[in-house]
């Protein structure tokens, strides 16, 4: 069941990753939105584009979709920097923006930035201080940045820790569930079975005590085809072979089979961990796209 105890409509995201040239990242965009996706949203990674311009370029390329950034590494960022550029992109984007949050996870990506890796406590709690200071920004009537938005765009906080997601059960709009295993810090991510991200799921509800939100997962990977099995295989070769089949079949972020097949799980993952809104990667948009036609209004 959902975070408010019924089911809600789904919503479908495509999350772009590959910079590429004006014209294709304009083509992408009019793509997704013609395929039926509901919202485009934007990595933050090195070597990716940057958020804010790939959105605003995103808009003006489109007409419908919303637009996320998915998600915003807040240990690179001053919150009232960070309040800046978001008012101004929700601003130019015509209130379409949705402003996804991290505590960021990638200790190569501190490094290339020469920048010191802090402890997982230490990013939350710059996250937590991000999040109370955009708050703070865009309530203050005298000094708000401008948006279209009233008081600012609604919040997605992503992670899986306990205290990440109190903060986010606490704040956000959309919560992010990353569909990672609890690992070491600054380790490489892995994939985490069902039972956990049902666990998750279930820490996040209670902690919301009747509050809504929307739930939200990224899922890696889509194989669409006849031969379920030969898929679901093919996924489980991605995973190292950490997983076996049998749990793969019941994992929100592999998807697999035929679009009528899928369209099933889809059903059966809002049903059990309360996911409405998924997010496919860019590679997976065309692929993915007809299961889009098969939930519409279910």
């Amino acid at each position: 069941m959902t975070s408010g105890g019924k089911s809600k409509p789904f919503r479908f995201g495509m999350n772009m990753v590959i910079p590429d040239s004006r014209p294709v990242w304009v083509e992408k965009c009019r793509k997704a939105e013609g395929l039926g996706f509901d919202v485009i949203g934007v990595a933050e990674h090195l070597r990716m584009a940057p958020p804010f311009p790939a959105l605003v370029l995103a808009a003006e390329a489109t007409s419908r979709v919303r637009l996320n950034t998915f998600v915003i590494n807040t240990a690179f960022h001053n919150p009232a920097l960070l309040a800046r550029d978001a008012a101004g992109t929700d601003l130019f984007t015509e209130g379409r923006l949705e402003l996804g949050l991290g505590a960021g996870n990638v200790k190569s990506e501190f490094e290339v930035a020469g920048l010191e890796f802090p402890r997982a406590g230490k990013r939350v709690d710059h996250l937590e201080h991000t999040v109370k200071e955009l708050k703070r920004h865009f309530a203050d009537e005298k000094h708000r940045p401008l948006t279209v938005q009233q008081p600012g765009p609604p919040l997605l906080i992503a992670g899986r820790g306990d205290r990440l997601l109190t903060l986010a059960a606490e704040h956000a709009d959309i919560i992010g569930f990353t569909g990672t295993a609890a690992v070491p810090d600054g380790s490489p991510l892995v994939a985490a079975d069902a039972a956990e991200i049902e666990e998750r799921a279930n820490f996040v509800r209670e902690k919301l005590n009747g509050r809504d939100a929307e739930f939200n997962i990224l899922s890696h990977f889509v194989e669409v085809g006849e031969d379920r099995r030969a898929g679901l295989e093919k996924v489980r070769g991605f995973l190292k072979d950490s997983h076996t089949v049998e749990q793969i079949a019941e994992l929100p972020t592999a998807l697999v089979g035929t679009h009528e097949q899928i369209a099933e799980q889809l059903i059966a993952h809002r049903e059990r961990f309360g996911i409405t809104y998924f997010t496919v990667l860019e590679q997976n948009m065309e692929p993915f796209a007809p299961v889009i036609e098969l939930l519409r209004g279910r």
